[in-house]
């Protein structure tokens, strides 16, 4: 079973504005500056680059549910989490720390053994059905209101 993440207009907004910012950072130096025209491809390519990235990382977030696994991916973020590894769920709204490939404020956040930071914050649209499945491939998880 797949779920895409919920995004909520606060995200768009912080996403918006980082936008903003490297699109300023970029084309601003070669406004200013008598820059060649090989200049001015490599700057705008590694622009283009920096927004695509940010926007594959940011808008095309999957949560898919195998046999034996839980397949988180938002870019070139990826994690494959055991089912049998997966010790707590908790409500979270913390959008900025940790590790996350969530896209909203409304979360929750999935404790495992063996992660790099302990857990990673997941934002699935549909946050109660994408429980129940979690309960369905773990039964011992212990799950927080």
């Amino acid at each position: 079973m797949v779920f895409r993440s919920k995004i909520d207009k606060f995200f768009v907004i912080t996403i918006a504005i980082t936008l903003l910012i490297i699109l300023a950072v970029c084309i601003i130096p070669l406004v200013l500056s008598k820059s060649t025209v090989a200049e001015t491809i490599v700057v705008l390519s590694l622009c283009a680059l920096s927004i695509g990235l940010i926007l594959w990382s940011a808008f095309f977030i999957r949560y898919e549910f195998f046999p034996n696994h839980l397949f988180v991916r938002g870019g070139l973020f990826r994690s494959r989490i055991p089912y049998e590894k997966i010790t707590k769920v908790t409500p979270t709204s913390a959008i900025f720390t940790g590790y996350r490939i969530m896209s909203s404020r409304d979360g929750i956040e999935i404790f495992y053994q063996n992660a790099t930071l302990g857990s990673v914050k997941v934002s699935p649209k549909n946050k109660s059905e994408f429980i129940a499945e979690l309960k369905k491939h773990c039964p011992n998880v212990q799950i927080q209101d």
